[in-house]
């Protein structure tokens, strides 16, 4: 076990389990994991390996034994018959017959229809009304003569989940973890591997959990296929409800008008539209219409009655096109229905999650550590759905006054999910709230941007806030920065892919009046600063302090060094962490950089000076050595050597030519590829690598 895996179980035993044994024990089972998990926490929520080999066959012969396969109904029914009574796991539905006054139940997959049950069972579980629950229930079978009786009977029934959690052990023992290990353990708990993601990615996974624990809370996001959108929705809670985009009434959604049954807002905290995008879909007006009231004000009209509810909606559907393309031609809202495609509807999202910033998920991405039972953690956070964490950031910082009501709520309402996922015990600092309200500030930004391409009457909004120390601090979307010259296009344009002819020119016109980059320093966090120049352009250099933000792509060593280490016939380079496989990849390539850029006559020498890896330093020099064997013959000569000092800690890139670069982070700028076994863009073209956040500095030496 990882030193982090002990700290979870020493502090949470008996509620954690390892996320990998639910392969283990899934087989052809088509459940979702919070029900295997459930069964798993019964039986393995321990670290002792002989533990958890003897429940894993336990769960194995539950899941044999008493999970319902379709193919098996028929076996399962004549045992059923045989024994008079049987245990079964299967997904139970529950609607009144009015003719017989009494109610029945569905058993999806047993097959078996008009199963008497008491009303007691229903008073006790009324979401079996709604839609269909995974349950352990008894069944019998009693024969009668008389046809009208069902010879099925429900003698009990279990949902599966938890029954009680200790909210205050919960918020007592997060005190015990950082903060970095607290994420890490909510990553594990979700099933992803926390090394596979930089800081920013893994709060881009959580923050998909804020409408489990934010009421009345409206999440978009849209992005790529294949990147795990429905997922939590569908496997990771018995609160939330994953139904398809296209399968959506006002009768199940809010209310029967002819029976006066409440919808699927009555009862799940979480309510999430699959395959929500789409531009040939179509919606009901009227639903649209009912929609946009509940959002806006948490209630709805039964006839004359209006009814309240507190379930959060959550849209997740694909993109037809990339981000570039969309900002140019319409608008990141482009894949919507038409019905949805309005300012009304859109507005009324507290945030749009960014999923062309989310990986496919791949296999290797899955945590084999520990993590809570989903069952138990689901348990937490309804728990903290009753807690209000919203005005926390008010004694750091103060949200920009100009920002509209709306808006303001938008980014407190993200915020207080956030510190509840994070900070429940309120143990949050300055940074943390600062990095936090960045992000849901720029996850409404991202939404009132494009509501100004859409409708013209929405004003610019200034999105900033004001530190301790009274200076203005100005969020941007990372789609911003790494596209200014379409992101401030101005009017708005087709939604459906087919640009003006005067695009163009538009995009020429507003070219010059996006913001460019700014000489700032990194606490004022200035808007849009850009690398020097494309590739394809010949840039001059320029003095300047550049931030970049965590996830951005498009950035290479070209964008950033080329300029300035033209005309160079000697350049230094030091690095005290050029020391494992990856970052002598970096070094490398950096090469590689001068080697493409250099005229062929031309002679260059490249010194790198960095630090021993005292782990294992004989692989460091052999791999450190094989680049200058590689330079031989190409006009390149590198060397290199290790600080005499061993105390050296900058970063730099310096020139013959007068030019000294500051990185902070290095040649390591690069977030880490997942490995696979096919072909990744990533890997061979830095412009398609997401970047860490880093800066980098441009000074211009004299003499």
């Amino acid at each position: 076990m990882s030193d982090l895996d002990a700290k979870i179980n020493e502090h949470f035993a008996g509620f954690v389990v390892r996320k990998d044994l639910v392969k283990a024990v899934k087989g052809n089972a088509i459940v979702p994991t919070y029900v295997l998990e459930y069964l798993l926490g019964q039986y393995c929520a321990t670290d002792d390996e002989a533990s958890i080999q003897t429940g894993i066959e336990t769960v194995k012969d539950i899941l044999r034994k008493h999970y319902v396969h379709r193919s098996e109904a028929g076996l399962i029914q004549s045992t059923i018959k045989e024994k008079g009574r049987y245990k079964v796991i299967d997904q139970v539905s529950v609607s009144l017959n009015e003719k017989t006054d009494s109610y029945e139940a569905v058993f999806d997959n047993l097959g078996i229809k008009k199963v008497a049950v008491d009303s007691g069972t229903v008073k006790q579980h009324p979401k079996l009304l709604v839609t269909g629950v995974w349950c352990i229930a008894d069944v019998q079978y009693e024969f009668s003569e008389d046809a009208r009786i069902s010879p099925w009977i429900l003698e009990s029934i279990k949902p599966i989940q938890i029954a009680k959690v200790d909210y205050d052990h919960f918020r007592e023992v997060r005190g015990a973890f950082t903060t970095e290990e607290w994420i890490d353990l909510l990553m594990q708990s979700i099933g992803f591997k926390p090394e596979a993601f930089g800081r920013r990615s893994k709060l881009l996974q959580l923050l998909r959990l804020i409408p489990y624990v934010e009421r009345n809370y409206n999440l978009i996001e849209l992005g790529p296929k294949g990147t795990g959108k429905s997922h939590i929705y569908s496997e990771f809670s018995p609160h939330g409800q994953l139904i398809s985009g296209g399968e959506v009434t006002i009768p199940k959604l809010f209310v029967n008008n002819s029976n006066g049954r409440i919808g699927l807002v009555g009862y799940w905290d979480v309510v999430a539209f699959d395959e929500f995008a789409g531009r040939e879909k179509t919606a009901n007006k009227a639903l649209v219409d009912i929609m946009k009231n509940y959002m806006a004000n948490k209630s709805f009209s039964r006839g004359v009655n209006p009814m309240g509810a507190e379930a959060s909606f959550s849209f997740v559907g694909n993109t037809d096109h990339n981000v570039p393309f969309m900002l140019k031609n319409s608008d990141l809202f482009e894949a919507l229905p038409s019905q949805f495609h309005d300012s009304a509807f859109i507005d009324r999202l507290h945030a749009y999650l960014p999923g062309w910033e989310i990986d496919v998920i791949r296999g290797e991405m899955f945590s084999k550590g520990y993590g809570f039972i989903v069952d138990y953690l689901a348990e937490i956070l309804r728990h903290l759905r009753s807690e209000d964490f919203s005005n926390r950031p008010d004694q750091f910082f103060k949200v920009s006054e100009k920002i509209s009501t709306r808006d303001r709520d938008a980014i407190y309402k993200t915020m207080s999910g956030l510190l509840k996922l994070l900070f429940p015990d309120g143990s949050q600092t300055e940074a943390d709230v600062e990095e936090l309200l960045r992000l849901a500030m720029e996850s409404r930004k991202r939404v009132k941007d494009q509501l100004a391409r859409i409708d013209s009457t929405y004003p610019e909004v200034d999105f900033h806030y004001v530190g301790s120390d009274g200076a203005k601090r100005y969020v941007t979307t990372v789609e911003e920065e790494e596209y200014p010259q379409f992101y401030h296009l101005k009017p708005a344009l087709d939604p459906h892919g087919e640009a003006p002819a005067s695009t163009e020119a538009v995009v020429e016109e507003t070219r010059a009046s996006a913001p460019q980059t700014t000489e700032e320093s990194p606490d004022r966090k200035a808007p849009a600063p850009q690398p020097p120049e494309s590739s394809k352009t010949k840039a001059l250099p320029a003095e300047g302090h550049h931030v970049f933000s965590e996830n951005r792509k498009g950035i290479s060593y070209q964008t950033l060094f080329g300029p300035y280490i033209a005309g160079a016939s000697r350049i230094v380079v030091t690095d005290p962490y050029i020391r494992y496989f990856y970052q002598i990849k970096n070094m490398m390539e950096f090469v590689e950089l001068v080697i493409r850029q250099k005229a062929p006559e031309d002679q260059i020498a490249i010194h790198l000076v960095t630090g021993p890896d005292d782990g294992n330093i004989a692989k460091q020099r052999e791999l450190l050595d094989s680049i200058a064997t590689a330079c031989a013959g190409t006009g390149v000569d590198f060397t290199w050597a290790y600080d005499g000092t061993g105390t050296a800690h900058a970063r730099d890139i310096a020139t013959d030519t007068g030019w000294k670069i500051v990185l902070d982070r290095g040649l390591d700028i690069f977030q880490a590829p997942i490995k696979t076994e096919g072909f990744s863009l990533g890997d061979r073209m830095q412009e398609h690598r997401m970047v860490k956040g880093f800066y980098v500095t441009y000074v211009k030496q004299v003499g």
